[in-house]
């Protein structure tokens, strides 16, 4: 959208691990109220710009902002509160919890964070706990997973473990959301869910920036797309634009497909 502030906005990232660099000056912008998709061979530095992103490695140089804050350095929990919320290629979780116990550990300002609320029971931390179960039915019931909610995450499948980890995601009331490879692994019935799913998150105010190796997903939801090589930003474009760049396909097959 233009003369829109971006959401995102990263500048010259940096970081390197035992001296080798991961990260060589990263420029990027991410858009409010879309899906933006982030592509690249292995080791191009994906993963390791959502990890200084969200906070779990700090970086060694460079400017991250979020609606116009600079949060470079920031501690995961300061970022996660401030509404930037990332999920994992593979889903984490407590075996023993159950689906709806798993989206109710993620909700925002949990009463049983303040030790005091937890023991005296104010009215106030009744409503929130009551706020956040039913907004944990509502994610349970956007993601299909509402007749699935007191089951353990261990009797998932693989793709309902992803959804699982998306709901995870929304129950912190993001407003952008980076996915790492939302499908990896996923049967295709419930590859089409999850796009689905995501396609509804930009109509409820939430903007996705994801990793994903499957390029008809990438093709189906991401506009813009952003392709990473060697730790930099190769270009970025629609998916025709990207997929029919000889810098590209010279990244992803070598020099022979120049």
């Amino acid at each position: 959208m233009p003369g829109t502030m971006p959401l995102l906005e990263i500048k010259d990232l940096r970081r390197a691990f035992y001296g080798l660099d991961v990260l060589r000056g990263v420029d990027l912008s991410v858009a409010p109220g879309g899906i933006t998709g982030l592509i690249g061979p292995n080791g191009a530095g994906k993963t390791t710009l959502f990890n200084v992103v969200s906070g779990l490695v700090p970086p060694d140089a460079g400017s991250i902002r979020f609606d116009g804050e600079e949060m470079a350095g920031w501690a995961p929990d300061r970022i996660s509160r401030r509404g930037l919320v990332r999920t994992f290629q593979v889903a984490r979780g407590f075996p023993k919890l159950s689906v709806f116990q798993h989206l109710m550990l993620y909700g925002r300002d949990q009463p049983g964070e303040s030790l005091w609320q937890a023991i005296v029971g104010t009215r106030a931390a009744r409503e929130r706990e009551a706020a956040l179960a039913e907004r944990a039915w509502e994610t349970a019931r956007f993601l299909k997973l509402d007749r699935l909610i007191d089951n353990p995450a261990t009797a998932l499948s693989g793709g309902q473990k992803k959804l699982l980890e998306i709901g995870r995601a929304l129950m912190a009331e993001p407003r952008l959301v980076l996915l790492d490879e939302p499908t990896a692994g996923v049967n295709p019935t419930l590859q089409n869910e999850i796009g689905e799913r995501l396609l509804e998150l930009p109509r409820r105010g939430i903007t996705v920036l994801l990793i994903e190796h499957d390029m008809g997903f990438i093709a189906r939801l991401c506009n813009p797309v952003i392709v990473m090589a060697e730790g930099q930003v190769l270009t970025q474009g629609t998916f025709d634009e990207v997929r029919t760049d000889h810098r590209v396909r010279e990244a992803y097959l070598g020099r022979r497909a120049a």
